[in-house]
């Protein structure tokens, strides 16, 4: 299935999958995680599309880089995307590789055909309490020293508790998640929160053309669930919530996410 194990262009490591004729479907992770995250739901897609999956600097296989700005990392995989000669394409964005898939649309909304939003808050006000792990571990004085000596356990408990139902985490996932370091981690983060604070994710939408689908477990934890329906006021919006699914749909519920993707990759819709 896969056209080559990866490569890697202007700083991001990218593997592919599936006819590489076929209309190109790229898919960007968030924060923390890498293109492994999306493993269980590559399979169907790639079945009918050349799937993209990138490490986004700093993650996976990625080298770090100067900057973790937002529009910034859009600039990166716009240059990537134009160097494989791919156009237009249609963009799905995990958690914050929304943020990622958005800002890319707002760039060159000449190679962006749809984009699909994934978990992706839409404000900072939307976000919940974060699970004590992960508050921890990213928090001075104890997130430094514990950073240092992650167990594999922990790093698993850290996808699963973000999570609504049972899920196995793929070791590769772990090993992704292992690779990143505790300043880029914040510094990701911070970038992240400063893009929606600046303005919106449904208001940076609104101001394109271009269709969008949301997909929202029922039960994130991560992000208000009921938020999903902040981007009911966006144009070319579809929205769809999964029942009972937490923040990880492609790892809780992939057939349903990997159909609902399928879908609107073929219709726009």
């Amino acid at each position: 299935m896969g056209i080559y194990d990866g490569e890697h262009l202007h700083g991001m490591h990218m593997v592919h999958d599936g006819p590489q004729e076929a209309p190109p479907l790229v898919l960007i992770h968030g924060s923390g995680a890498s293109g492994s995250s999306w493993g269980p739901v590559v399979p169907a897609l790639a079945s009918r599309y050349h799937v993209i999956r990138v490490d986004l600097p700093g993650h996976g296989q990625s080298p770090p880089a100067p900057s973790y700005d937002v529009s910034e990392q859009a600039a990166r995989l716009a240059a990537a995307l134009d160097e494989l000669g791919l156009r237009p394409v249609t963009v799905a964005g995990h958690s914050s590789g929304g943020y990622i898939a958005t800002a890319l649309a707002e760039r060159r909304p000449d190679l962006v055909g749809s984009l699909a939003l994934i978990s992706s808050g839409p404000s900072p006000d939307a976000l919940l309490p974060q699970p004590v792990l992960l508050r921890v571990l990213i928090a001075p004085p104890l997130g430094p020293l514990l950073w240092r000596v992650r167990s594999d356990a922990m790093l698993r408990r850290g996808v699963t508790v973000v999570c609504n139902r049972p899920v196995d985490v793929p070791d590769d996932l772990v090993a992704g998640a292992r690779a990143i370091g505790y300043r880029t981690f914040r510094t990701v983060l911070r970038q992240n929160g400063a893009y929606i604070a600046e303005r919106s994710v449904p208001a940076r939408l609104t101001a394109l053309d271009v269709p969008v689908l949301v997909i929202f477990g029922a039960a994130d934890r991560r992000w208000d669930p009921s938020s999903a329906h902040h981007y009911d006021t966006v144009p070319n919006a579809r929205v769809e919530q999964l029942p009972d699914v937490g923040h990880l749909p492609m790892l809780e519920a992939p057939e349903a996410t990997g159909e609902l993707l399928l879908d609107f990759a073929a219709t726009g819709r």
